[in-house]
């Protein structure tokens, strides 16, 4: 199911879904969490993109298990890929908080009489859990174009 879409490998396809949908989520729980006027107009979007971003993670992860057992019955994974694996399996691990956090960032938000000190906890928990999906993003990303483009730039690279 998620080895291939008409001939292609479904990874690469659901991988650019997920490298703008779930860094669109950190962005947006955190400025939630900080910006009172943001939290009022963007509504229960945040912790809807929340559990979008751990659906989207999952099916990114699982896919881009299938294409690399795919390219390990052709030989050797080089190391690059393997990494890059390592990486991904990460994220589900960061995208989990942030969404549970959205949700009881927006609850909170809801409920009257929530007490400060609390709100003011989860919005920093808020905060450090997007820049945390942010920085976890950009570390799988890098891996996986560097896996795919490195040789291919350095070799056609003028000298």
């Amino acid at each position: 199911m998620f080895d291939t879409f008409q001939g292609l490998p479904v990874h690469e396809l659901i991988v650019h879904a997920t490298v703008v949908l779930v860094p669109t989520t950190a962005l947006a729980v955190a400025l939630a969490a900080v910006y009172p006027r943001f939290r009022a107009w963007v509504g229960p979007i945040p912790p809807i993109l929340g559990v979008a971003s751990v659906l989207l993670t999952q099916v990114t992860t699982m896919s881009g298990q299938k294409f690399y057992d795919r390219w390990a019955k052709l030989g050797p994974v080089s190391a690059a890929i393997q990494h890059h694996r390592q990486l991904g399996r990460t994220l589900i691990w960061f995208v989990i908080p942030l969404a549970i956090i959205s949700i009881v960032a927006y609850v909170l938000e809801r409920r009257a009489g929530a007490s400060r000190t609390v709100v003011v906890i989860v919005a920093v928990l808020a905060v450090v859990s997007a820049g945390a999906v942010l920085v976890d993003v950009a570390l799988i990303g890098h891996a996986g174009a560097s896996a795919s483009w490195k040789d291919f730039v350095n070799s056609t690279n003028p000298k």
